[in-house]
């Protein structure tokens, strides 16, 4: 059991909480001792590493993410692909089935991939590799078959990916826009189409200028959901606000990559090489290539944007959950899985709860 300041779907009781796997009852009851904010796990849908170790490594490389995340709070996650060629998704893809398989002490739960490449442009890069390729059904079928794929991105101005869109959404895909060259009419139509959402807003993808307001328009006149990094360096404070304001259910990642929680040094992402410096991931060209960030680090950084506990915490854990529909998780009420983190009065984590299990913060 935990007391504290509970958040709650109704909003902020103070009281308990009692949990095996998952919650039995949230109470109100007064509480003695320092405040604790008890808050639903983070949900991090865009995650390429951690601890030195990368996504497409394959084998046990998601078991080392999972726990890594875990102990920044982050109780559920979508282990991220790169573009790349066939056999090397195929690889990462059977290495996230196993930690899928089975969720190993201390670590987050893996609910499946995002399949960021290789249905990108050329023209949006990034930091993914040149290994484009123009999407099948049949090849996703076949990814999809190997682990089940909760979220694709795709450029939508690629020839024959827009007619994919509705085929995609009937295999329980949700479809993202992300590296793409494509316009505002681009964007909304893939919105007609089925598409949900919008890949790391503002990066990698066409701006917004007032005549030709870009994928980013389409994003912000249009999107209820879209992923934004919050690590103050991919997008403008401004900017961000402006997301918040305007995309009812914006919901934040971390896009963090092998060099989360490691020194600053050479790593890698997908096939390429990457650099950490002063916080940042960056490739040799000095591009932004993800991050290091964690989900606690985000909540501190929405905290400083002036955003309240409450809203903050819902960018990170209820909307990205709905988002999935996830309706058992990123919410602290009765019957939902006992995802929680605790936080102390400088929002630091102090426990995390995946699944009832409490997870060792020791090596954090």
């Amino acid at each position: 059991m935990l007391q504290g300041q509970i958040l709650t779907p109704q909003g902020w009781i103070e009281g308990e909480i009692a949990f095996d796997q998952r919650i039995r009852q949230v109470n109100a009851t007064a509480v003695s001792g320092a405040a604790r904010y008890i808050l639903p796990g983070f949900i991090d849908l865009h995650v390429h590493g951690a601890a030195g170790v990368d996504i497409m490594a394959g084998g046990n490389s998601g078991e080392t993410v999972a726990r890594t995340h875990a102990r920044h709070g982050t109780t559920s996650l979508l282990g991220t692909t790169m573009t790349a060629r066939p056999n090397s998704i195929t690889r990462a893809l059977q290495g996230l089935a196993g930690v899928m398989a089975e969720r190993k002490s201390g670590c987050a739960r893996m609910l499946g991939v995002h399949l960021e490449g290789p249905y990108v442009s050329a023209q949006r890069l990034g930091a993914q590799p040149p290994e484009v390729l123009q999407a099948t059904l049949a090849q996703v079928k076949e990814f999809h078959a190997i682990a089940p794929i909760r979220v694709l991105t795709l450029a939508p101005e690629v020839t024959g990916h827009l007619e994919l869109i509705p085929h995609l959404k009937d295999l329980g895909i949700r479809v993202q826009l992300g590296h793409t060259a494509g316009s505002y009419e681009d964007g909304v139509a893939a919105l007609e189409a089925g598409a949900a959402g919008f890949t790391h807003l503002f990066n990698g993808m066409t701006p917004l200028v007032h005549r030709e307001p870009g994928m980013v328009g389409a994003a912000l006149a249009h999107a209820e959901y879209a992923e934004l990094i919050p690590d103050l360096q991919h997008v403008h404070p401004g900017a961000m606000k402006a997301a918040l304001r305007a995309i009812p259910k914006l919901y934040c990642v971390s896009d963090a990559t092998a060099a989360t929680g490691m020194p600053d040094g050479e790593y890698s992402l997908g096939s390429q090489r990457v650099f950490k410096c002063l916080g940042c991931v960056r490739l040799a060209t000095g591009s932004l290539a993800g991050s290091a960030l964690t989900m606690d680090q985000a909540l501190r950084n929405l905290l400083s944007l002036g955003l309240d506990l409450a809203d903050a915490s819902h960018r990170l854990s209820r909307n990205p959950a709905d988002y999935l529909g996830e309706a058992e998780r990123g919410r602290l009420e009765a019957g939902a899985w006992a995802d929680i983190v605790v936080l102390d009065e400088q929002h630091q984590v102090v426990e995390v709860f995946v699944e009832g299990e409490a997870v060792d913060l020791s090596s954090s």
